[in-house]
């Protein structure tokens, strides 16, 4: 595993869940530093009351300075000037956001850094803070999302040019990406497997608001945003009025397909601390994803997590979900999702199942870490970082 290093990490913001960026820096801040900038959000804001509480959000993590939030891991709110069409704008961003990192630099000691960043939008920044390697660790089509700024794409590129290593999670992410940079490398995602394995376990409580719904249970964890398919769910409710679904995460699209239908629940967030309760409950675990640009070239991390968990599951035909063989069972309609579904109740095995989980035991991320350091050490071009132009 890689040691001894000084790593920038662009993400998305420290506060959230565990997505893969964290699952990432976690353990590499086991025998390295890190210092962990906050989103460099790749959509326009607009006038809402949602983007006004980011905006004041921002603005009171910027006012807090650098923070440290874990061992070996310090967090900075970085302060500029959300997209604009305008390449005045463009350099003033990368003056406020060099002299902001530069000034943290600084004060943690860093040398010789390492850039890993996540997010496109720093394509401006990263290559100007003195670092002797840049790592583009792509894990999402950022282009598809379908609130992305049109400077993306273009931001995007500059980065993949730039880099020294570019890692990809999904087959079809390195074949977008390679012809850009042709050290583009293939690593999947990893799973925080102790603690979805802990799902298995007999002794675990299920969460209290399953205790009592009929089964099957039919669950989702994780953000319900537009590639969700609502009304799919809404659909197989509808048809099957005796079993459970049920939904784990926050909401960040419209909810009225689902409205109204008594055997959908929508339970809102939960701590990633108590996600094993829930998983303990289901009987089945789905990913109802619609099939777009945008989850094709997807690996969705829950997918690994419900397979540790030991949970049967019954996924969109993903390319990423279908690496998985007889594993993970596939429905891309309402009658194929009642079908399916079917077959494992008569089949039995329900539930979490610790022989199932064991499958995936050598996905943890800490197997995922040794491939990482080894291409970052072996595959990367040499550094050859310049000042670049504004995307």
């Amino acid at each position: 595993m890689l040691r001894g290093q000084d790593i920038i990490c662009f993400a998305n913001d420290w506060s959230g869940d565990p997505l893969s960026k964290k699952q990432v820096m976690l353990r590499l801040s086991e025998h390295n530093r890190i210092l962990w900038v906050n989103s460099m959000h790749n959509r326009r804001p607009q006038l809402t009351k949602k983007d006004t509480r980011r905006v004041l959000q921002k603005l009171r993590g910027f006012g807090k300075g650098l923070q440290q939030v874990s061992p070996n891991i310090w967090v900075v709110t970085p302060l500029y000037v959300p997209f604009m069409e305008s390449s005045f704008v463009q350099r003033l961003n990368r003056v406020i956001l060099g002299r902001q990192l530069k000034r943290a630099l600084r004060q943690l000691k860093f040398c010789n850094p390492i850039s890993w960043t996540f997010m496109p939008t720093s394509s401006d920044i990263v290559g100007t803070l003195g670092e002797r390697q840049i790592v583009y660790h792509c894990v999402d089509d950022y282009c598809s999302f379908s609130d992305a700024a049109p400077e993306v794409r273009r931001c995007e590129e500059s980065l993949l040019v730039k880099s020294n290593l570019v890692l990809v999670c999904s087959a079809r992410l390195l074949e977008m990406k390679k012809p850009l940079n042709p050290h583009t490398f293939l690593v999947t995602h990893g799973v925080d497997y102790a603690h979805f394995h802990a799902a298995t376990d007999p002794s675990l409580s299920i969460a209290k608001e399953l205790r009592n719904l009929p089964h099957p249970i039919l669950g989702f964890h994780g953000l319900i945003a537009d590639w969700v398919d609502l009304p799919l769910l809404a659909e197989l409710a509808k048809r099957k009025p005796s079993w459970s679904i049920v939904l784990v995460g926050k909401a960040d699209t419209n909810l009225d397909p689902i409205m109204g239908l008594s055997n959908v629940h929508y339970l809102g967030h939960r701590p990633y601390t108590r996600l094993p309760e829930y998983l303990r409950g289901f009987d089945v675990a789905l990913l109802p994803f619609v099939m777009n640009q945008l989850t094709i070239s997807s690996n969705p991390l829950k997918l690994r997590e419900y397979l540790a968990a030991g949970l049967p599951v019954l996924s969109a035909p993903l390319p990423e979900a279908l690496r998985f063989g007889s594993l993970v069972r596939t429905a891309s309609t309402v009658e194929e999702y009642v079908c399916e579904i079917e077959k494992l109740l008569e089949a039995g095995g329900m539930g979490p199942n610790a022989e199932r989980s064991a499958q995936v035991a050598d996905e943890a991320w800490e197997h995922k870490i040794e491939e990482m350091t080894r291409l970052l050490e072996a595959g990367a071009k040499p550094p050859t970082i310049e000042v670049a132009e504004p995307c």
